[in-house]
């Protein structure tokens, strides 16, 4: 019913940067809040970062100032950009996209996940 493209994942040093993309497409009313999560080995997946639907952003304190959450409303698309990565920051990260059927059900979706290494 609503499906989740995830990319921009890859490899990179300490210090670099990368930017996340996760497009929706499907049917339903409305995108609501949008969402980064990520998971490390032998760790809970945890929040990253949160958009709703006007824009309004929040962070993990792990993250504040190094990484910037956004949207596109107009393409469904929401951006994780990744600037001065650590390698605790080595982890797959998750979209997820809060949705509003036409039944009006609330209902989450999760990307399938992309690889993010910070390594020398």
């Amino acid at each position: 019913q609503v499906q989740l493209v995830e990319s921009g994942g890859g490899l990179v040093q300490p210090g670099g940067s990368l930017r996340l993309s996760c497009a929706a497409s499907g049917s339903f009313r409305s995108i609501n809040t949008m969402g980064w999560y990520r998971q490390a080995p032998g760790k809970q997946r945890e929040v990253v970062a949160t958009i709703t639907r006007d824009g309004s952003t929040n962070y993990a304190d792990s993250v504040k100032g190094r990484f910037t959450m956004s949207r596109d409303n107009a393409k469904n698309t929401v951006y994780l950009q990744m600037n001065s990565l650590k390698p605790e920051d080595t982890a797959v990260y998750y979209c997820s996209v809060d949705i509003t059927t036409f039944f009006w059900e609330n209902r989450r979706y999760w990307g399938q996940g992309t690889q993010v290494t910070v390594s020398s």
